[in-house]
């Protein structure tokens, strides 16, 4: 925590004021809080009944997931939420066209909980809070030439 003494001389009183940082505390306070991606009234709703199928060859951006890492058959929460986009022949990402989407009856939009750590590289978020399930999210990503790709995260999560 950063403090900052100032003393006032007031006549023949001095006075010291401490005052903290406030910028610094909420920086401080702010990377350590967790984002929520899923909440747990979402979780409890029933599975989508929509068949979850992906394309294996395709033309549109990659889409890779960097953490958590698939061959983790459980992980807890909260954990990073690194995914990353790759772009293919000199084209580029769209950013209005990504979509993360959870995949529940009816399936809920999740990209805006994690806005602040998307960009033309990926989805990044040091700190992702999910209850604790099983929980598919599809991600939807296409190209400034319109192709389009997706790819499911399949997440096991105990407390």
């Amino acid at each position: 925590m950063l403090f900052r003494c100032q003393i006032y001389n007031q006549g023949e009183h001095m006075v010291r004021i401490a005052i903290a940082s406030v910028v610094g505390l909420l920086l401080l306070c702010s990377g350590a809080m967790a984002e929520t991606l899923i909440k747990e009234s979402e979780a409890k709703l029933p599975p989508s009944a929509a068949s979850i199928t992906t394309r294996s060859i395709t033309r549109g951006p990659g889409i890779r997931v960097i953490s958590p890492d698939a061959a983790t058959p459980q992980i807890t929460s909260p954990f990073t939420l690194h995914i990353a986009f790759e772009p293919r022949g000199g084209s580029k990402i769209d950013l209005s066209s990504i979509r993360l989407t959870y995949l529940k009856s009816p399936s809920i939009e999740l990209l805006d909980r994690v806005r602040k750590g998307l960009s033309e590289q990926g989805i990044e978020v040091a700190s992702a809070e999910v209850p604790p399930g099983d929980h598919q999210i599809r991600v939807t990503v296409q190209d400034s030439e319109g192709r389009q790709s997706n790819t499911v995260i399949n997440l096991s999560v105990v407390k």
